[in-house]
């Protein structure tokens, strides 16, 4: 009974990344491109809330149901597949970290121009860039460690 429930608790957070890092993504280059300084702020707003509240979850809950499914299952961490998924987790926390404190400095940079009533400048498009491309290696690894989590491969 307690594998079913690690089981489940750990596929609802796997799902909880997954989804709420293309949700954030989505919605913020929807904005981004939109050139709506008030529709950005507005939606940094909520992404950084959004990552706080769910990915933040999420991501303290992987490990934890993680390890404890392995420990039921008797799977050593040395296992290939799982000591993979276990780098790349270090991998999207390396570039999560850094893209949650991007949109935070972003969304207070939206609020600014939205206050002045001026345009965002070039910080927020050195951000916005640089936020895009780390999102790339972070949203990938995630995929990579569903897709391990599935298959689990005998290397």
């Amino acid at each position: 009974m307690m594998y079913f429930i690690l089981k489940y608790l750990h596929l609802v957070g796997a799902v909880v990344l997954l989804g709420t890092g293309a949700g954030i993504a989505f919605f913020m280059l929807m904005a981004h491109r939109s050139r709506d300084t008030g529709h950005i702020f507005r939606t940094a707003k909520s992404v950084v809330l959004a990552d706080f509240l769910f990915t933040a979850t999420a991501v303290v809950a992987q490990p934890v149901t993680g390890l404890l499914l392995a420990r039921e299952l008797g799977l050593p961490l040395s296992e290939p597949w799982l000591a993979t998924s276990l780098i790349l987790y270090l991998v999207t926390g390396a570039f999560w970290l850094p893209v949650v404190r991007m949109q935070m400095r972003m969304r207070d940079l939206a609020r600014t121009a939205v206050e002045s009533r001026k345009k965002l400048g070039a910080e927020y498009h050195r951000l916005f860039r640089l936020w895009f491309l780390c999102g790339i290696p972070a949203f990938g690894s995630v995929l990579a460690i569903l897709w391990l989590m599935v298959v689990k491969p005998s290397w």
